[in-house]
């Protein structure tokens, strides 16, 4: 049951007060870029990695086969070319993909990369059953591998048993763990068969820092469960690789060495300090005097509404923000499948449907736009789960939950919760910082007005710790979301 807005701005603010674009061509005779970001990783681990800022860093660390220009068009990044039927990288059925590899791709370490390692990344994802695992579900025998993978990685696994168990299966080429439709002919050539014809494939196995990104076997085996998070261990083929990363504090990237791609990258490291949510006003200010190089990289775009607005209205500023589409609908999630975690909201019976339907129309969603997001850096989210402007929006206003009726809102209610036991002692959770703070605070003022009841605020400073425990089911009303 989808309520929200969907985010339709980005901010990035290029450029501090004493290092912004003053019309000369030329480079600063240091390229170090140094931005603050709001959240430690959950994890750099493609075959299961799923938060924004995660993805957003490690495009650059990590390649897939194909990638999106600035246009959203596919183009190649390991691969030769992008497969067609013209081109005889897809079969006259659309079944079979026969996809070539760039000659002299490198892994950071030094190690080459072949069709092999795209071939164990692929069954290694599948295998994980991350969150976007399903992005490889056309491939003759993905379920199979998903199935198989259950038995270290099931809803309950701790990290160990799944990564370990994982690994070891892969390396002893467990069949039960090798997708029947990928193989790799040659060094060179990858061979992808598909159970069912598949329109949308491409695009799944081309986004970045996904399960579609390829790694180094050489390099998991040795640790399955930290590799990710070591320099030296945390290998890709992307321009930039991991230097020093100390939680909770800092990241620093630096170019790799006699990388293989071209253009060669300008920018010789990239310097991250991790900062609590909190501090996003003080980043800001931090910006404004010189000491970041850009704020709202990174996933970290939800800028404090009072400086966007003061941005705009001119002044020195002004010149150095960007402001972009963004394909990100946020909607408040219920728990409806962990009865351990309780809450009113559970299973597929009447009171638990008509509880959440009340709670989804007692939230003004323009009111929401306007006044928290001064209908600047997000849009009221009226037509679906996908955001206004991407293919496979549904229109303004389609989404019938999306309607704000606050009479059938509290009649639902009364229905089905009379004495209001069954909604007392709500807590909404959600990732503390930026627009999540005032939204959250909206939503409580709107359940209260329009319901009469008092729902409790639960802030996360955490967003990894935030996201890994809401993915398990652990809150009744959380915060979630979705990018492009």
């Amino acid at each position: 049951m989808l309520i929200g807005v969907a985010g339709v701005l980005t901010v990035a603010a290029c450029g501090g007060s004493s290092g912004g674009n003053n019309g000369s061509s030329s480079l600063a005779s240091s390229q170090i870029l140094h931005f603050p970001v709001l959240q430690d990783p959950k994890t750099w681990d493609p075959g299961i990695m799923d938060a924004e800022v995660d993805t957003e860093l490690m495009q650059n660390v990590y390649d897939n086969l194909w990638r999106f220009d600035d246009k959203l068009n596919l183009i190649p990044d390991l691969a030769t070319t992008v497969p067609s039927t013209s081109n005889g990288g897809i079969s006259s059925d659309g079944m079979t993909y026969t996809v070539h590899l760039k000659s002299g791709v490198k892994f950071s370490n030094g190690d080459p990369l072949t069709s092999a390692d795209v071939v164990y990344s692929w069954n290694r994802s599948a295998a994980l059953r991350g969150a976007y695992a399903s992005n490889l579900s056309a491939i003759a025998g993905f379920s199979d591998v998903s199935k198989a993978g259950k038995q270290f990685c099931s809803k309950n696994a701790d990290v160990t048993t799944c990564r370990t168990g994982t690994e070891n299966a892969l390396a002893a080429h467990n069949p039960a763990f090798q997708m029947s439709g990928l193989s790799a002919p040659d060094a060179s050539t990858v061979m992808i068969k598909l159970a069912n014809p598949c329109g949308w494939c491409l695009t799944a196995w081309s986004l970045q820092g996904s399960t579609g990104s390829v790694v180094d076997e050489k390099v998991i085996k040795n640790d399955p469960v930290n590799w990710w998070s070591k320099p030296g261990e945390q290998v890709g083929s992307g321009a930039y690789m991991l230097t020093a990363y100390t939680p909770k504090q800092s990241i620093v990237f630096k170019q790799v060495p006699n990388w293989w791609g071209t253009p060669k990258p300008t920018l010789t490291e990239i310097d991250i300090d991790i900062k609590d949510p909190s501090t996003q006003t003080t980043n800001d200010a931090a910006w404004e005097q010189g000491s970041y190089d850009l704020i709202g990289y990174g996933g970290d775009s939800q800028q404090p509404q009072a400086d966007i607005l003061r941005y705009l209205q001119g002044g020195q500023f002004k010149s150095q923000v960007l402001l972009q589409p963004k394909g990100r609908t946020t909607w408040l999630s219920f728990n409806i499948g962990y009865p351990s975690t309780g809450g009113p909201f559970v299973g597929e019976s009447d009171a638990a449907k008509g509880l959440r339907k009340a709670f989804a129309l007692a939230v003004d969603k323009n009111a929401l736009a306007s006044t928290v997001c001064h209908n600047l850096v997000c849009s009221p989210a009226t037509g679906g789960l996908i955001t206004k402007g991407l293919i496979g929006y549904l229109g303004d206003g389609a989404d019938p939950l999306s309607k704000f009726d606050p009479t059938q809102a509290k009649s639902l209610l009364h229905q089905f919760d009379p004495d209001g036991t069954k909604t007392a002692n709500l807590k909404y959770s959600y990732n503390a910082g930026g627009l999540n703070d005032p939204v959250a605070t909206f939503l409580q003022g709107q359940w209260q007005t329009n319901l009469g009841v008092n729902v409790a605020l639960d802030p996360h400073p955490d967003a990894s710790a935030f996201i890994g425990d809401r993915l398990v089911g652990k809150f009744v009303m959380s915060r979630d979301g979705w990018q492009f």
